[in-house]
């Protein structure tokens, strides 16, 4: 089967992510198109950022929970400032892990599931953290204004001090004409589309935005089980779980047929 005979998908995550994928989609053979529904906004105030980065040395390690939270802490640095090699950083899968080094963390510094983990999460990662010593570390939870506080609490009570570190707000981004174009076609045409979904708040983003009861006969691909489980909460009528990367989400979308 052709990539030409799937149906266009649809890249929900934030702007600068869903850019950068549409591209690397579209160059092996996807019609896909970026609608984000989350919008990445940085905090009015950097005070508390620049201050964990004067503090990083002392630090035993530094979680972050996406590549969102990489690119608002590393935005937000001091000049002059780099990684200590003597402070480790925690990736939840490899796109994070990937936004680390690009920022140029060291791989030695970097902690983050195995290739063959089931899924990418903080469960996934734990497992990693959980055989490390971590009784009277310091440790920073770098996220969005809110989150699940399950990692960080494993870490507690594996004797860590933890502190958490908002480095970005999320809102629902108002929609462009052509982005609304786009979720219309979709949901008049269910068939010839599919969205894929990195985020159970883009698709409440998604019920906010275009309204609910629309979805009953589209297709989504979601990257966790939650995030699958809230897409059919919201209607969609075919939903698989795909892992993260380019080759499982490509290999996906050639599998269905409009």
């Amino acid at each position: 089967m052709s990539a030409a005979a799937a149906p266009r998908l649809i890249v929900t995550r934030p702007a600068a992510q869903a850019g950068a994928a549409v591209v690397q989609l579209r160059a092996r053979g996807i019609d896909a198109v970026a609608v984000p529904l989350i919008e990445i906004v940085p905090m009015a105030d950097a005070t508390p950022i620049a201050a964990a980065w004067a503090a990083l040395s002392t630090r035993r390690l530094v979680v972050f929970v996406s590549a969102n939270a990489v690119l608002r802490f590393f935005a937000a640095r001091p000049a002059g400032l780099t990684w200590p090699a003597s402070t480790f950083a925690a990736a939840p899968g490899p796109g994070t892990a990937d936004a680390l080094r690009a920022e140029g963390v060291a791989d030695a510094s970097i902690i983050e599931p195995g290739a063959d983990a089931a899924q990418f999460d903080s469960e996934a990662l734990w497992e990693r953290l959980r055989t490390h010593d971590w009784l009277g570390a310091r440790v920073v939870v770098v996220r969005g204004e809110a989150g699940r506080e399950w990692l960080g609490d494993c870490l507690a009570a594996a004797g860590a001090e933890v502190q958490t570190l908002a480095a970005y707000e999320r809102a629902a981004p108002v929609l462009s004409a052509e982005a609304r174009r786009i979720v219309d076609a979709a949901a008049s045409e269910p068939g010839s589309w599919v969205w894929l979904f990195s985020s159970s708040e883009a698709i409440g983003n998604l019920e906010l935005l275009a309204g609910p009861g629309r979805w009953t006969a589209a297709r989504a691909m979601a990257t966790h089980p939650r995030i699958a489980a809230r897409a059919r909460q919201a209607g969609f009528v075919d939903v698989r779980e795909v892992e993260p990367g380019l080759d499982a989400v490509v290999a996906c979308i050639q599998s269905m047929r409009p």
